[in-house]
């Protein structure tokens, strides 16, 4: 039977015994790069940041993604905190080794060797290496932090005092630190910088300064007030200019940013009552070279729909027969906010028209029904309806062609909602109108077992 004991090497404690155990000593350990050279410290190190360090708090904030393996408790794979040795060598987390001899194990988890002693003995060195190594890259992460804050603040100071190129070379280092860092990002807002970058945007502003700060302020986390100041007709022009005409990344910062100020409360609909946006979100949403448009554009565009002065407007840009041709090549997230779109714009009847219109309408929508999500399903089957009803003679041929009887019944018999089935019921009954009981079921391929 093999023995558990305490092994010298280097002057420092570690343990030896069965399976693939660890022995560990500080001199290793850092010869080895596992501290990265950082000597010295206890359970809780001073940080040089005026605070004490509490192990638990580092690891938490640090969340690394990349800890020493050494250091893992190969019950919970987290970082120890507390590490313990069993009589086979294996270190573990306290609590979890307790645990499982609790539960009326007496094997050791990792090499499954009968324990001859159940009595755990805390592991100081690795305690130890393991408070240094994380005290060092908090440390790290902290001072990282306020470099980080600093150069926020410094290039703040150079907006504010200077102009042409360097203000641009200001604003794109900016745009960098703020993506990269969310110290960054509160340093900006709690200096003002919300307000410093808001009076930069105007009717005189060129694209070069206003594709950045609109890059850095759909970063940031703006106030109600913020909002209301980006409002200005000024400014939401300016950004509407940069969505037609600026590059696809400011596209959809512009778009992403004029979404952020619908979601205010007092947002009129005037402010998005524009033919020039709603072309340019329309431009966006169909430019194939660039499909990362495609979401943030519906995304606004579903936005701007629920204000109703404003539909008629859509209606008129042409952007119902745009977005029933786009659908068959749509994602589902993309295809669930263009068909939610069409649904609204159903509700008129200029919309209705122009959805019978569109060649392709009802072909597309029996193609969506029961094969994207129950949410796709019931805007398809609401605009068929809307369509259907405009003119049931014509349509309804033209959907039982499409094959929509028999979705209609695979909807029947599914596990959808009961509005989903009745508004299905009605819609077989208008498909049925024209035709007797047996050309129907025949037209249809059904079987008069199904009927």
């Amino acid at each position: 039977m093999p023995m558990f004991q305490p092994s010298k090497r280097g002057g420092a404690v570690g343990f030896e015994g069965g399976g693939d155990g660890h022995v560990l000593d500080l001199d290793t350990a850092v010869k080895e790069g596992v501290l990265g050279g950082v000597g010295g410290g206890g359970g809780v190190f001073g940080g040089g940041f005026g605070e004490k360090l509490d192990l638990k708090t580092m690891i938490e904030e640090l969340n690394l993604s990349e800890v020493p393996p050494v250091f893992i408790c190969p019950i919970s794979l987290e970082p120890m905190q507390d590490p313990v040795t069993l009589c086979t060598g294996q270190t573990y987390e306290r609590s979890n080794i307790v645990k499982w001899l609790n539960l009326g194990h007496f094997t050791c988890p990792t090499t499954m060797q009968e324990l001859w002693d159940d009595s755990v003995t805390p592991n100081r060195t690795l305690y130890h290496l393991i408070c240094t190594w994380f005290s060092q890259k908090y440390l790290q992460m902290k001072k990282k932090s306020e470099d980080v804050q600093g150069r926020a603040s410094e290039l703040l100071d150079s907006i504010r005092k200077v102009k042409g190129q360097l203000r641009v070379g200001a604003l794109k280092e900016l745009q960098q630190v703020v993506a990269a860092h969310a110290t960054a990002r509160k340093a900006v807002v709690d200096e003002g910088g919300v307000l410093l970058l808001s009076s930069l945007l105007g009717q005189l502003t060129s694209h070069a300064v206003g594709s950045e700060v609109v890059a850095i302020l759909v970063n940031l986390t703006l106030n109600s007030e913020s909002k209301t100041n980006l409002m200005q007709p000024e400014k939401i022009s300016l950004m509407v200019d940069m969505l037609s005409e600026g590059s696809i990344e400011t596209k959809i910062n512009c778009t992403r940013l004029i979404g952020a100020l619908m979601e205010e409360k007092n947002c009129r609909s005037e402010i998005v009552s524009s033919h020039r946006l709603l072309i340019g979100l329309m431009r966006l949403v169909k430019d194939k070279r660039y499909p990362d448009g495609g979401l943030p554009g519906l995304s606004l565009l579903k936005m701007i729909s629920f204000h109703e002065q404003v539909r008629t407007l859509i209606v008129s840009i042409g952007a119902v027969p745009q977005l029933v041709d786009l659908l068959p090549g749509l994602n589902p997230d993309c295809l669930e906010l263009a068909l939610f779109v069409l649904d609204v714009l159903s509700s008129l009847p200029e919309g209705r028209l122009a959805l019978k219109n569109c060649s392709n309408t009802i072909s597309n929508m029996v193609r969506i029904i029961m094969r994207v999500s129950e949410s796709c399903t019931q805007h398809a089957l609401s605009i068929l309806w809307s369509v259907c009803t405009i003119a049931p003679e014509e349509c309804s041929a033209i959907a039982v062609d499409a094959g929509l009887p028999a979705k209609l019944l695979l909807v029947i018999q599914s596990g959808c909602s009961p509005e989903l089935k009745q508004q299905s019921v009605e819609l077989l009954k208008l498909c049925s109108l024209n035709y007797s009981d047996t050309i129907f079921i025949s037209k249809c391929k059904l079987t008069r077992t199904i009927q």
